[in-house]
């Protein structure tokens, strides 16, 4: 409509169709109209002469069909085979959950702020997934490797494949990035010698970031494409087809965001990784403390070993790792000889931003760096936190973090705000 009748008009959905439902026509082409018609007609749609293609479509032909007027408010009953849960989430989650999924192997670790779903094959994960995710927190479902092909993820098989392409490699030592052939990331992955030197002869810290990316990913790599589809946890939500994934099966009109995948894989100590599938570990930072626009599934597919000299030994590994803030529950796994940690992520809250980015503007300036008002520490993914900081973060600002270490096979699923760093 004009912009003279567009006063009403709000940002979400429920003000879209409430403030629109009154002026349409259903089955309308005009050129000016919100939304094509939902509704299919004729013999094939029975005696209703009606399809429902999906939940969505049936709120938005509901409130056009009945030409709700724009003032009031749309009173919209869907009904799906998800049932509403009780209010009180948080006592819900931390306290009922034994008796209401009892057929789930789940526990919860962080003090109780990731939620750690054990069999990746339970088809019911999905229901106390949701729980967790209404609260806006973490989830780490383990075991994905053991349904995918794990060929297909070696660092020798991605190189023998794709070795003469061309691609950006950041050092994140220095942060500089270069367009160089990904056969010398690959020839260094897991073979310390043959890694790149800075100027100072130290050892490069890789990382090849976002390679290959979206439809290039699908188009460069099928098999693994395919693959990693079939794998994906909580398909419910994370499949591009999955009933419960709204950026999926949001309408045309919107703007979806990048849903990927992406392939993320960098050096580490001792080990490597790949990302959204995952991101990079090592015990010096790959990925900066940033945030995701939205909502991230992080599968670690393969964990190399590196050697040469200088090289942590796994047990030196392990030490270090236990040096850090760790769940009694997660010190257990690092001690089971099945498992390889391969990421070290740190996870806040997103409603923690604002005084995060408030404590990393107050170290800038007691470090004399300018701190210019254009400037978001956070956007900008400039700081890695390390142990000190997180100790002065929580006794400054009550920020604890969440420390959590990815092994392979593990899936860490984000929701949109929460910050992280690996």
């Amino acid at each position: 409509p004009p912009a003279s009748q567009n006063n009403e008009q709000g940002s979400t959905l429920r003000d879209l169709l409430t403030t629109t439902a009154g002026k349409l026509r259903l089955g309308s082409t005009d050129a000016g109209i919100a939304f094509a018609p939902v509704y299919s007609t004729g013999a094939a749609s029975g005696k209703s002469g009606r399809t429902m293609p999906n939940i969505l479509d049936d709120i938005i032909a509901s409130v056009v069909e009945n030409k709700i007027p724009p003032n009031r408010a749309p009173k919209i009953n869907v009904k799906s085979e998800i049932k509403e849960e009780p209010k009180d989430d948080k006592n819900c989650i931390q306290d009922d959950c034994s008796k209401r999924y009892s057929d789930i192997q789940y526990s919860w670790i962080c003090d109780k702020h990731v939620l750690w779903l054990r069999d990746h094959k339970n088809s019911n994960n999905w229901k106390l997934f949701k729980e967790c995710w209404k609260q806006g927190r973490p989830v780490l479902v383990s075991g994905m490797h053991k349904k995918m092909n794990f060929s297909l993820w070696k660092a020798e098989s991605i190189s023998l494949d794709f070795g003469n392409q061309q691609a950006d490699i950041l050092n994140c030592k220095d942060s500089i990035i270069s367009n160089t052939n990904v056969k010398e990331f690959w020839d260094g992955f897991e073979d310390v010698s043959k890694r790149q030197k800075v100027k100072n002869g130290e050892t490069a810290l890789l990382k090849l970031k976002d390679w290959p990316s979206g439809e290039d990913f699908k188009a460069m790599m099928p098999a693994r494409y395919e693959d990693l589809l079939k794998s994906l946890p909580l398909p419910e939500y994370c499949s591009p087809e999955g009933k419960l994934n709204l950026a999926s099966h949001l309408p045309g009109f919107f703007v979806r965001p990048d849903l990927g995948p992406r392939l993320c894989s960098a050096y580490g100590e001792f080990a490597l990784q790949v990302q959204q599938l995952p991101l990079p570990l090592n015990l010096e930072r790959t990925t900066n403390l940033h945030i995701e626009v939205s909502d991230v599934v992080n599968i670690l597919v393969y964990v190399g070993i590196a050697r040469g000299n200088g090289v942590l030994s796994k047990s030196g590994v392990l030490k270090k790792l236990e040096e850090e803030d760790l769940d009694d529950l997660l010190r257990k796994r690092l001690k089971d000889s099945s498992e390889l940690p391969g990421a070290l992520w740190h996870i806040y809250a997103g409603k923690d931003a604002d005084k995060i980015r408030e404590f990393l503007q107050k170290i800038a300036k007691e470090q004399g760096l300018e701190v210019l008002p254009e400037h978001d520490p956070i956007r900008d993914q400039s700081w890695y936190v390390n142990k000190k900081l997180r100790q002065r973060l929580f006794e400054e600002y009550g920020v604890k973090t969440c420390t959590v270490i990815q092994f392979l096979g593990d899936a860490i699923i984000l929701p949109a705000g929460a910050l992280h760093q690996v």
